[in-house]
């Protein structure tokens, strides 16, 4: 499969049955793990007998279970043998431990991952100083020592307060590729202000910084040019033509004794070389534009920097723990294919939306998966409900509540907005999702919900379409008057799985922020109503 394809699913599975061999120019990965977990958990004996667990969001990954049992037997048994010898040692030296369950969880991936890999091709993995050191040797089974070739440290926040210890900032990013012949794009960080300070010392009358370099040849190897320039009698590094060309353009600064100086301008240099410890890249800061409260969520600029530097326009770049989306936001942006896998719909509905958003719904891509009938949602429903229940709401551009799983009180997801003037108040409308046979107390509950929380708007999402006394009930909670809009909306609204899948929206107040189109509201009005998606955060 071609272009750009956002896959839902076991990347390991994915990886298998979809991705050809030598396909993919750039690689990047940032596999969950629970890096605050107590240090000396990851490392406990466990006896293997724990109950297979499907990876969830946010929770962590690898824990030593049949599972891992089994991807740690397959890799010893049928993998590379550097790779079985590798995860051999491991298991002697850390035993049946959930950090074990982490690298043998992780080296058949990194197995796919590299024959995926162009000949020419980069992998970074992305994880923090708990488990690099393991990874790296699994990496050096992977792809060879030979080929490793940066251990980048990313300075991931300013201070952090560690009891006891010195304050953990920072990540590492390793580089390997596949051969010694890459794609390597060179990039250059901007110079530290002392740096300039002490370097370019100089301003010309026009205020532009700059420092003077040598012209003398004084033992330069292969020797130079002498004669004598302005007064001066010396061995130059360049012939007098040349300097003459320098005087005319205003490029040489004379010194109190008359000897000639190039005068180099800071702002023609490109910066320093790019270097393996990058301090210039900030976290997302609680109130950044592109921050959407995915815990494990890397900045923008992080990722353009890798694609950057590993590959060109037009190259494949892929992401098999795509998460938020990040790096298929990106890729999309720099003019790159992409490919992105996660396991959970709750990322797969952010990122569908995060590229709607941010490219207008031009951003060309194919979705492999989710459900696209209501049997493939019923399929869904019975192997998985949270799986559902988040899916489900990524069809509406709602956000699944933050909360442990039985403790909703009534509320499987949130959407909120903005329909007043200046957007003065925040709005919510609260969604029920229900994969079971729909009842009657479900419609009065919902409604006691939205009392209780105040809500503008409340949906009960279901398979089964309600009968007439659910309707009355949600016809009983009359309507939201949304004042920016002048408009009113049912405020219980009933809407099946079917419907969805063919189109039918929530209705309420358009997504538009009332402060920006309250003046189009009045002829809006007169046309036929309309229903619109809310965006998802």
């Amino acid at each position: 499969m071609s272009g750009n394809v956002l896959y839902y699913g076991d990347n390991l599975d994915i990886l298998r049955r979809y991705i050809e061999k030598e396909s993919v120019d750039l690689i990047y990965l940032d596999p969950p793990f629970k890096s605050e977990q107590d240090y000396n958990v990851l490392f406990a004996e466990k006896n293997g007998s724990n109950s297979k667990s499907q990876i969830k969001a946010f929770e962590d990954t690898w824990i030593w279970d049949e599972a891992a049992l089994e991807a740690y037997a397959e890799m010893v048994e049928h993998g590379p043998q550097k790779v079985s010898q590798t995860l051999q040692g491991f298991r002697t030296f850390l035993g049946p431990s959930d950090m074990l369950a982490y690298l043998s969880m992780m080296a058949p991936r990194l197995v796919e991952l590299r024959r995926v890999l162009k000949p020419t091709g980069s992998i970074y993995l992305h994880c923090d100083p708990t488990a690099s050191h393991y990874l790296k040797v699994l990496l050096d089974a992977v792809f060879g020592p030979v080929n490793f070739r940066n251990e980048i440290v990313w300075k991931r926040t300013s201070a952090h307060s560690d009891s006891g210890t010195c304050g953990k900032t920072h990540d590492i990013l390793l580089l390997y590729t596949k051969t010694a012949e890459f794609t390597w794009n060179k990039q250059y960080q901007l110079y530290d202000q002392s740096y300039i300070e002490s370097h370019y010392r100089y301003v010309d009358e026009s205020g532009r910084r700059y420092r003077t370099d040598n012209l003398t040849a004084g033992g330069l190897k292969g020797g130079g040019y002498e004669y004598e320039w302005n007064g001066v009698k010396k061995v130059w590094r360049c012939p007098r033509e040349t300097m003459t060309k320098l005087d005319k353009e205003g490029r040489i600064h004379y010194t109190k004794s008359g000897t000639a100086e190039y005068i180099r301008y800071l702002d023609e240099m490109p910066g320093v070389p790019l270097q393996d410890n990058w301090v210039d890249i900030p976290p997302i800061n609680p109130q950044a534009k592109e921050r959407l409260g995915y815990p494990t969520q890397k900045p923008e600029a992080l990722l353009e920097r890798i694609i950057s530097l590993s590959s060109n326009e037009g190259d494949t770049v892929l992401d098999p723990f795509c998460g938020c989306g990040t790096t298929v936001s990106v890729a999309q942006r720099l003019n790159r294919s992409w490919i992105g896998i996660d396991i959970t719909y709750l990322a797969i509905a952010l990122i569908k939306h995060r590229l709607e958003s941010a490219y207008e719904g031009k951003a060309d891509y194919q979705v492999v998966g989710e459900p696209v009938s209501v049997p493939d949602a019923e399929a869904l429903a019975r192997q998985d409900p949270y799986q559902f229940q988040w899916w489900a709401l990524g069809l509406v551009g709602a956000r699944p509540v933050e909360q442990k799983k039985g403790a909703d009180r009534g509320i499987d997801g949130r959407l909120y907005f903005h329909d007043e003037p200046k957007d003065a108040q925040t709005k919510q409308i609260i969604f029920s999702v229900k994969a079971g046979k729909l009842k009657l107390e479900y419609v009065r509950d919902l409604r006691g919900v939205i009392e209780r929380e105040n809500a503008a708007i409340g949906v009960l999402i279901s398979f089964h379409q309600p009968t007439k006394a659910m309707k009355e009930e949600a016809t009983e909670a009359e309507f939201y008057h949304s004042p920016g809009w002048n408009k009113k909306y049912p405020r219980l609204q009933l809407i099946t799985i079917k419907e969805l899948l063919r189109g039918k929206g929530i209705k309420c107040p358009p997504s538009k922020h009332a402060n920006v189109t309250f003046k189009k509201a009045p002829k809006a009005k007169r046309k036929k109503d309309r229903t619109k998606h809310l965006p998802l955060y």
